[in-house]
């Protein structure tokens, strides 16, 4: 009895110990997803909290590992500790099992990981606020805590599986935008973010994120999330629009460019660099109306231009440019 006894209280200052020092640990009580789209083998990781850019220590992923959110008290090194175990080749429920044995406050944590090979493993912590929970499957797991009812995860798990003739970006937004319509963090709403990597190891550090966006702080952020991926996609529209004309294919860069204005209406600086481009492609005849309006709409479009002649971005002369748009 004695022994017992003594094991309790050793117990106790043990858990009293690590409750002190998690309460010491940010705070990103919240609700997320881990994926991996079957089709393309990219994966990804979303999460909406009230709670200032709580995208800076919830989402971690890397190209050709998988992806990790980490929250509630949250203890970051799990994003990295995470990454590491299942790039040296341990499944997400081993990594993740190594990591909770260590953890003193594995109690107050919630944690999902998902590897590159789609298997998934979660954890939520006995004293994770009500309502906690998770549910993980092959190829996804979604988790919330602090949320106002019971209904969030399932909405989430409901969500993931509706939309799965989205892209992976897309689908993460959808599930976020279902937790919240279900009732969402108790607290309400203030910051979200949303990373997709690829199936395969980048070969450099700046190409391991194929989608990598934040919202800080806003009164709709899964709307903003929303909005930013929009743009994002028109910006690789205008990318490939580039590549187009870099290979002389002037009908696909043309397609391309149009996509993106479609996606971007009102951003001039997209028909911009259009227009340029197209100048440099040699079709000058339909470059010269798109500029002249955009000159017409903002004069330092037109001084910009000419300054784009000594870096040859633009293949022109100053002679050349006063010819059509001196007036």
């Amino acid at each position: 009895m004695k022994t017992l006894i003594t094991l309790s209280i050793c117990f106790m200052i043990h858990f009293l110990h690590a409750q002190k020092q998690v309460y010491k640990d940010q705070f990103a009580h919240t609700f997320s997803i881990v994926a991996k789209d079957e089709k393309t083998g990219e994966m990804g990781v979303a999460v909406q909290s009230h709670w200032f850019s709580v995208g800076t220590v919830v989402t971690w992923a890397k190209s050709g590992v998988g992806a990790v959110a980490t929250q509630s008290f949250v203890n970051p090194s799990y994003g990295p500790n995470g990454l590491q175990l299942m790039e040296e080749g341990l499944s997400a429920d081993k990594a993740l099992e190594r990591l909770i044995r260590m953890d003193q406050g594995e109690a107050f944590r919630q944690v999902a990981f998902i590897d590159k090979n789609g298997n998934t493993a979660a954890h939520t912590g006995s004293m994770c606020v009500d309502y906690a929970n998770h549910i993980s499957h092959k190829n996804f797991s979604v988790q919330a805590n602090m949320m106002l009812n019971d209904n969030v995860v399932p909405a989430m798990q409901y969500a993931f599986m509706k939309y799965d003739d989205l892209p992976l970006a897309e689908r993460l937004v959808e599930v976020l935008k279902a937790a919240q319509k279900a009732g969402g963090d108790i607290r309400g709403k203030q910051s979200a973010a949303l990373v997709v990597v690829g199936p395969e190891k980048a070969e450099h550090p700046w190409e391991d994120k194929l989608v990598d966006l934040r919202v800080d702080d806003h009164k709709t952020p899964i709307k903003e999330l929303e909005r930013l991926l929009k743009v994002k996609r028109g910006y690789d529209w205008m990318n490939k629009g580039d590549l187009a004309i870099e290979d002389n294919d002037i009908e696909a860069a043309l397609d391309a460019y149009s996509k993106a204005e479609e996606l971007l209406k009102g951003n001039i600086e997209v028909t911009y660099w259009k227009a340029v481009s197209l100048w440099n492609a040699d079709e000058k005849e339909q470059a010269i109306p798109i500029l002249k309006k955009i000159f017409k709409q903002d004069k330092n479009w037109k001084t910009l231009t000419y300054r784009l002649i000594d870096s040859e971005i633009i293949s022109a002369s100053a002679e050349e440019l006063d010819k059509y748009f001196d007036n």
